[in-house]
């Protein structure tokens, strides 16, 4: 199956290809059906692939397939060329995996919308793209993959682009990436320079050659994760996900939940042999993602859009991810970057599913009682949302404990403690939605409450198979200390080298009675935040009144006025120096010096035009006084 490794990203592409061309003007059925089977026969080749990788020693897990060479210039060559490993197929069985179920699901939500085939065209187109940025096995190839998921991500987001505040949230996501997509190729430009190559395997061995702080390896990996922080979404390039929350429900799920925003991670996990080499680098990782976030956790506090709450919850694990990377717990934030894909995949879809059922309203304050009208979507989200704060037992559990203890354990204990108030925070926000939007009294209108019903078979299944996803997921990273053997780690430990260079020890360093204790304390805080949340938006307390009057609420539901202060201060000042530089530079200068130019070419043409009357009398005089001034001018220089 690896010699057919082609085949993955080549399905989705053949979709696009099918969908853009040769089915016009077929049925929504025939159109969501073929770009449905299209990625899930890339998971079958991945499925199959993967079981190829695991019947292989551990230390032989590696195949690269090259298909052409595509660039030669002076010393420089790249190939393209695809890598299977344990990391990229875990990528690739995420990305194929999750993307068949929201391809399924999207046919029953885009139903009856005008603009059904060519959304489907650009799902798969995304599809491809981001396969080629998680299968490359080059720098390149990557870059190539991750510029294509920007542009797929601007087309989705801003897919009705007919409403302004749509389109400009997909021109928002578009430029914050930009700015983090330029970090990514200078650092392309130095791994070049510095290692005369941009193939992963052969830098590997390079780089081990650098010491421990190297100044060119520290600017390398402080550059790879400004592209990170564009892409995934971190302290300070964050502000474009909430706003992409514009584009449909599956959109979404699929972009803003589990592919693209984590291609910071996995290019960071991809890169760990040069950030293990880099303290200073690591711990700026570290630091980032533990304030985003806590950061992003405080804003989901008290959002009243579903789906905003939802996005600012992905901001929040994105940052745990950055975390486990910035303390050296690599396969810890592969384990979580998993396990998000099933939970929150399946909270953005049952969001779709309440919009839906809910006749496009995504405000949960009009919203309750949908318990028994949405059974299925309740049930499913109420598996998510359990996963999510780390309920014992379910996926999210294993993964983002792992994440706390080995920050424990690396002897950073603010960041834990970071770490844990978050936790807190994602407990109280995701069961403050869960009761808000599903218990209690209906809230809306009669017409609302009277057209609630449960989504189509097409949009529940998969809702069902991300629920079973999310509860068992995490059971193949149960961890040594409960009487697991953590298949995870070892799938993954022959390409990372856990605790780099911020980590205080190996895997069992810590005291095992230690690790139970601050296992038992991530349990506390988010049963303490689920039974908080009940207990205010269910109960008889007035909290949450005084808590709606309060300046701290204001501060948390303007975001900290974060996009405003990015308006006054940056995108105002750049306006009003565009307008004065159109004013006095290209309308005054340079408008004034081509229409000078102009101008005077018509007032000589116009001068000239006068002479030539079409009067042969008055050529002749004007040729007998042109000789006259000649003659004169010969006998002046004769005599002078």
């Amino acid at each position: 199956m690896l010699d057919l490794l082609y085949l993955i990203p080549l399905f989705p592409l053949l979709g696009v290809v099918l969908n853009s061309f040769v089915l016009r003007g077929q049925s929504e059925k025939v159109v969501g059906s073929v770009a449905a089977l299209m990625v899930g026969a890339s998971f079958v080749v991945a499925l199959g692939g993967f079981f190829q990788l695991l019947g292989m020693a551990p230390n032989a897990r590696h195949f690269e397939l090259e298909m052409f060479r595509w660039i030669i210039v002076g010393n420089f060559s790249a190939q393209a060329s695809f890598l299977a490993d344990p990391l990229s197929m875990v990528m690739m069985l995420i990305v194929t995996g999750v993307s068949t179920l929201i391809h399924i699901y999207s046919i029953g939500y885009m139903h009856g919308d005008e603009g059904f085939r060519k959304f489907f065209i650009y799902l798969n187109l995304f599809v491809f793209f981001m396969l080629l940025l998680v299968m490359g096995s080059n720098y390149l190839v990557m870059f190539v993959g991750w510029e294509g998921v920007g542009l797929c991500s601007y087309l989705l987001i801003g897919f009705w682009y007919t409403d302004e505040l749509k389109a400009s949230a997909g021109k928002k996501a578009f430029i914050m990436n930009r700015i983090g997509d330029f970090g990514f190729l200078l650092a392309i430009f130095l791994i070049w320079t510095t290692f005369g190559t941009i193939n992963f395997r052969e830098i590997q061995p390079m780089a081990q050659a650098y010491p421990v702080g190297a100044g060119v390896i520290t600017a390398i990996c402080l550059l790879l994760f400004t592209g990170a922080t564009g892409k995934s979404a971190q302290l300070p390039l964050y502000t474009w996900l909430p706003d992409a929350m514009a584009g449909p429900t599956p959109v979404s799920a699929l972009i803003h939940a589990a592919t693209m925003v984590t291609a910071g991670v996995y290019m960071i996990v991809r890169s760990n042999f040069l950030f293990s080499l880099s303290p200073d680098a690591m711990l700026v990782v570290a630091w980032v993602g533990a304030l985003t976030a806590l950061f992003a956790a405080t804003i989901g506090l008290v959002q009243t859009d579903i789906k905003k709450v939802l996005a600012y919850s992905t901001v929040s694990q994105l940052g745990f991810m950055f975390l486990a990377c910035g303390v050296g717990a690599y396969t810890a934030a592969v384990f979580h970057l998993m396990t998000h894909a099933f939970f929150k995949g399946l909270l953005f879809l049952g969001s779709g599913s309440v919009i839906h059922g809910m006749s496009d309203e995504q405000d949960i304050r009009l919203m309750g009682g949908l318990k028994s009208k949405m059974p299925v979507t309740y049930m499913t989200f109420l598996v998510g949302t359990l996963a999510i704060a780390g309920i014992p037992g379910l996926a999210g559990f294993f993964s983002k404990d792992e994440i706390l203890w080995k920050t424990y354990e690396s002897h950073h204990v603010a960041l834990w403690a970071i770490g844990l108030t978050a936790a807190f925070c994602t407990a109280f926000y995701m069961f403050r939605l869960l009761f808000l939007t599903f218990f209690g009294k209906f809230r809306g209108s009669k017409a609302q409450e009277h057209h609630v019903h449960e989504s189509p078979k097409l949009m529940t299944v998969p809702l069902i198979v991300l629920a079973v996803l999310s509860a068992i997921g995490g059971y193949v990273g149960v961890p040594h200390a409960l009487g697991g053997h953590n298949f995870f780690h070892d799938w993954l430990a022959p390409l990372i080298s856990e605790g780099g260079a911020t980590h205080g020890g190996g895997e069992h360093a810590g005291v095992p009675s230690a690790e139970y204790v601050l296992m038992a304390a991530s349990v506390l805080v988010a049963l303490i935040g689920i039974f908080l949340a009940r207990s205010w938006y269910l109960g008889k307390s007035a909290t949450v009144e005084s808590l709606g009057k309060s300046g701290m609420r204001h501060l948390l539901y303007n975001k900290y006025w974060v996009d405003q202060i990015y308006d006054g201060v940056i995108s105002q000042p750049l306006v009003k120096a565009s307008e004065l530089m159109a004013k006095y530079i290209d309308q005054g200068t340079i408008d004034g010096a081509v229409n000078g130019l102009g101008t005077t070419v018509s007032g000589v043409g116009g001068f000239v035009r006068r002479i030539q009357t079409g009067v042969t009398q008055n050529y002749a005089v004007m040729m007998g006084m042109g000789s006259v001034v000649l003659l004169g001018v010969l006998i002046w220089s004769v005599l002078g």
